[in-house]
């Protein structure tokens, strides 16, 4: 399992998690990629979480470097193969 840093806590997190299984106390959680708010949550040290339904959502997502984590409501989600979604 692949983890990211959880903002600036000092924890680390898994990069996909299911909806509701992770602590987020103090994390910003966006339903979309938000640039400004991206950028505001990184500056402040915020970890930052993204709700993602599709696997080019959480592809998305986590090309970002100042999101610590996707968010999926489907299992099957948490199986993905970024490598290969990204370079084929």
């Amino acid at each position: 399992m692949r983890e990211r840093w959880f903002g600036a806590t000092g924890r680390r997190v898994p990069e996909i998690a299911l909806e509701g299984e992770l602590e987020l106390e103090g994390a910003l959680v966006l339903d979309g990629l938000d640039p400004d708010a991206l950028r505001a949550a990184h500056a402040e040290g915020r970890p930052v979480a993204v709700r993602a339904a599709t696997a080019d959502e959480v592809k998305a997502a986590l090309a970002r470097p100042e999101v610590a984590v996707a968010l999926v409501g489907d299992p099957a989600l948490l199986d993905l193969d970024l490598t290969e979604l990204t370079y084929g």
